[in-house]
């Protein structure tokens, strides 16, 4: 026992002795190095900044950070939607934290003569594609939002894939491919066709067409998405760093594994209005089911022409929805030149695309999905009075997976286990129970949106108009959106081609 003592004791000078060495030599290096001012400054001390730094982005929100001041989703937002997902109680107790002075904020009409909850109904059914060989009816207003197998885990995909087909909502693959576990749940799939044809493309980056057919006759894909642009980085492709890009990502994907995976800005192949339509007819050709697109508005003068177009060859060749993502939006990792300052905001952009396709009467041919930081009811409540069919959301549906807003979605070090890689860092996400949750939340959504247009007086969500919510001003009032956003005139009447 004597002995061990004595070799515990010694052990420990030893290990005492290495450390002010090792501190020591530290103290050296950084007192004589010129590169970085704190460590010369701050010798060894200095050195910490960089721990406390990277657990700030982990623990700031948990300490510091107010229920509404956190960036891009606050702690208020994140709650309810963990909330919800786990099936607790979603109700607040005292009155709302939420500021309603701040201009920009939304407020919904109240009715003095709610709807009864006998006179309520189920969310309407929507047809889109009406030309199409097999059209799709869908009647959940808030659905999952392209996120790429590869951008997000093995089992988050499993449990996003099961938990929408117990919901009933359906799950857009993001552009990186159809893998196994989207297939898996039984879900409602929209097809991505990114840049990159990733999943569907040739040799040559292209289109295969036998590949295209091949997707399309798997009963569970129900419609077909072009992403011209996505919110995180209007006007560039999506990026998959290399060590994300493992063998089983790439075989879907159709490219080399290890490598960057990084599409290009734009498709080729299309570079006007016609050539657009051109490749939505080419697409819905050969699938025979919706064919639409994804884009972030910025200029807008676009649209009027794809309008004029479509007047030209006839109402058929419209594309089948538009999906209208936001500048504010994005799950993935992307520049900040670009995440900061590029596109217009959903609560610009929405209300302008809805109004252009009314002007020129084809609003109820083309329906529009709204996507971009809607994760709770009053803001997908909000898209529908401005005229949305569908609300889209990822990050929501990260959040209902147990995503903390770690910002670690490039990294392959997401601690939760949803945007990583790393067996260990994946084992933390069951997705089973996280299948659970994903339901819970998309019918908590559901639920919850209803409870909102039931208050403001009309039987179900898509019946809200934009009388039914004001935006606080300037001055502290609000305005209705209809005053907001006013009739924008007559009709514009042009000669229809044939078809």
């Amino acid at each position: 026992m004597f002995n061990l003592l004595e070799f515990l004791a010694q052990l420990f000078v030893l290990m005492v002795g290495i450390g002010i060495l090792v501190v020591a030599v530290l103290y050296v290096v950084d007192r004589t190095q010129t590169r970085h001012a704190v460590r010369r400054n701050f010798p060894v001390i200095g050195r910490f900044r960089y721990l406390f730094e990277h657990l700030g982005e982990f623990f700031r929100q948990y300490f510091f950070a107010m229920d509404r001041e956190e960036m891009p989703f606050n702690r208020a937002e994140r709650s309810w939607v963990y909330r919800a997902a786990k099936g607790e109680d979603t109700m607040a107790a005292f009155g709302s934290t939420r500021d309603l002075k701040p201009v920009g904020s939304v407020v919904f009409v109240n009715c003095p003569y709610p709807t009864l909850e006998r006179d309520a109904v189920d969310t309407a059914d929507v047809t889109i594609g009406p030309y199409c060989a097999h059209p799709y009816t869908h009647s959940s207003v808030f659905n999952i939002s392209g996120m790429s197998y590869g951008a997000i885990s093995r089992p988050a995909v499993t449990a996003l894939s099961n938990g929408a087909r117990m919901a009933g909502v359906w799950m857009n693959t993001g552009e990186g491919g159809l893998s196994p576990m989207h297939r898996e749940g039984g879900a409602d799939i929209v097809f991505q066709i990114g840049t990159a044809k990733y999943g569907v493309r040739n040799a040559a980056g292209g289109i295969s067409e036998q590949r295209l057919r091949e997707v399309a006759d798997i009963d569970t894909v129900r419609m077909f998405e072009i992403k011209l642009s996505q919110g995180a980085k209007p006007g560039k492709g999506g990026i998959l760093p290399g060590e994300k890009v493992t063998g089983e990502i790439a075989s879907i994907r159709l490219i080399r594994p290890g490598e960057d995976s990084i599409s290009p800005n734009r498709h080729p192949e299309v570079d006007s209005e016609a050539e657009l339509l051109d490749m939505v007819a080419y697409v819905r050709g050969v699938v025979r089911k919706p064919t639409g697109f994804k884009t972030v508005v910025g200029a807008y003068g676009w649209i009027e022409r794809l309008c004029e177009e479509i007047h030209r060859r006839g109402i058929e060749s419209a594309p089948d929805f538009i999906t209208v993502d936001s500048a504010d939006g994005g799950s993935g990792a992307a520049p900040m030149s670009l995440i900061d300052y590029m596109g217009l905001p959903i609560k610009e952009s929405l209300p302008l695309v809805v109004d252009i396709l009314a002007r020129y009467g084809l609003r109820e041919r083309i329906k529009v999905v709204a996507s971009g930081k809607m994760i709770t009811p009053g803001e997908v409540a909000w898209a529908l009075c401005v005229g949305a069919d569908f609300v889209v959301s990822a990050r929501g549906f990260m959040f209902a997976l147990g995503c903390i807003q770690a910002l670690q979605c490039n990294k392959n070090t997401c601690p939760t286990g949803v945007t990583t890689h790393n067996p260990r860092l994946q084992r933390g996400l069951d997705p089973i129970d996280k299948a659970e949750r994903v339901r819970r939340y998309a019918l908590a959504i559901n639920k919850e949106v209803g409870v909102i247009a039931h208050s403001c007086g009309v039987p179900e969500p898509r019946r809200l108009k934009r009388f039914h919510c004001r935006i606080v001003q300037d001055d502290g009032k609000s305005i209705p959106l209809d005053v907001l956003y006013p009739d924008q005139g007559p009709p514009v009447v042009l000669e229809r081609g044939a078809a």
